[in-house]
């Protein structure tokens, strides 16, 4: 127990550290090459580097790099290389497709359909291993064997649908990352308590760099995350869940993207997340909504800080409760 517990430290430490000192430089990298963009959220729209992504991939790629080595040279853990290295080819792949939308997207202007169907190249890897397992729990009909379909269809879907969620619900400061940070916890202690030493680890190394991360991305940001950070938060969601075969408990965390999905279809995926920002510091809902952002600004007089903590404590909540209800076999 004690060589697994300090390799799960030694990970998160590399894995945070990274982060946490790479991302300053690309703070001021970011700056001079005038690669900013206006928080829309504060009153006098200051410039703030974007692109955050970056310094999360670095930390994350060092902390998978670390695990390969503690399992190949250390003998500490054992973790399946083939499963491993596809999951992180997966989640680097969409990195670079969001590095790329970060770059051009909203610049030149991606259309709709292409953001969506981008991603789909990178469930590649998994599908090429034949990640997951195929049987699944339909409800009414109970379980059914997808054989190849689950593959062609439920991977790419899953890897596509994650990352397209988590960069819908977006553009508070703190507020993807804290998403991030409790989802993919959640994740966690599900796939150690099951055992899946592949996806506790590869969930363990994105956990510490999103953390060290938000010390930077927290009110008041000084740096953004951009599709590059979003689209990898929910790729490594949606990979951890296909290779751990726990897609029922991916689905009930993602419960706030649902409403948000909903959100989003009425207004054609036009809207925005960002409010009106006042003078005293409170934010007003867009005259149009579109966003579960915009529904809680109806509700009261909130400041952004205050938008995205009732938004994190919702999600704590789900995952809680998920951990509840599954912990206790009542779903």
């Amino acid at each position: 127990m004690i060589p697994e517990i300090l390799a799960v430290l030694f990970v998160f430490i590399v894995s945070f550290s990274t982060t946490f000192l790479i991302t300053p430089f690309i703070i001021k990298r970011m700056h001079l090459r005038k690669l900013t963009g206006k928080d829309m959220n504060k009153f006098d729209k200051p410039e703030v580097a974007e692109m955050g992504g970056i310094s999360v991939m670095f930390g994350f790629s060092i902390g998978i790099i670390t695990s390969i080595f503690i399992s190949t040279y250390l003998e500490l853990i054992e973790i399946n290389l083939t499963v491993f290295l596809a999951m992180f080819m997966t989640v680097l792949l969409i990195g670079f497709i969001g590095l790329v939308d970060d770059l051009i997207g909203w610049r030149k202007g991606i259309r709709q359909w292409q953001h969506a169907l981008f991603p789909v190249f990178a469930a590649l890897p998994l599908m090429a291993i034949s990640a997951g397992d195929t049987n699944m729990s339909i409800p009414f009909i109970g379980i059914l064997d997808l054989g190849i379909f689950f593959s062609l269809i439920i991977i790419p879907f899953g890897i596509t649908g994650a990352s397209n969620a988590f960069n819908m619900l977006a553009g508070m400061n703190g507020l993807e990352g804290g998403l991030g940070v409790l989802i993919i916890s959640t994740l966690a202690y599900f796939s150690l308590m099951t055992g899946n030493i592949e996806v506790f680890f590869f969930l363990i190394a994105m956990l510490a760099a999103i953390i060290a991360f938000l010390k930077f991305n927290w009110f008041p940001a000084k740096i953004f995350p951009g599709d590059s950070l979003t689209l990898m938060l929910g790729a490594t969601i949606a990979a951890s869940v296909i290779v751990g075969s726990i897609e029922k408990i991916g689905v009930m965390l993602m419960a706030l993207f649902f409403i948000e999905l909903i959100f989003k279809a009425k207004h054609k995926f036009q809207s925005h997340c960002f409010g009106l920002p006042q003078k005293d510091g409170t934010l007003k809902p867009r005259p149009e909504g579109g966003s579960l952002t915009q529904w809680i600004m109806k509700q009261g007089t909130f400041t952004e800080k205050q938008v995205t903590g009732i938004i994190l404590s919702s999600q704590a909540g789900i995952c809680v409760l998920t951990i509840i209800l599954i912990s206790s076999g009542v779903i």
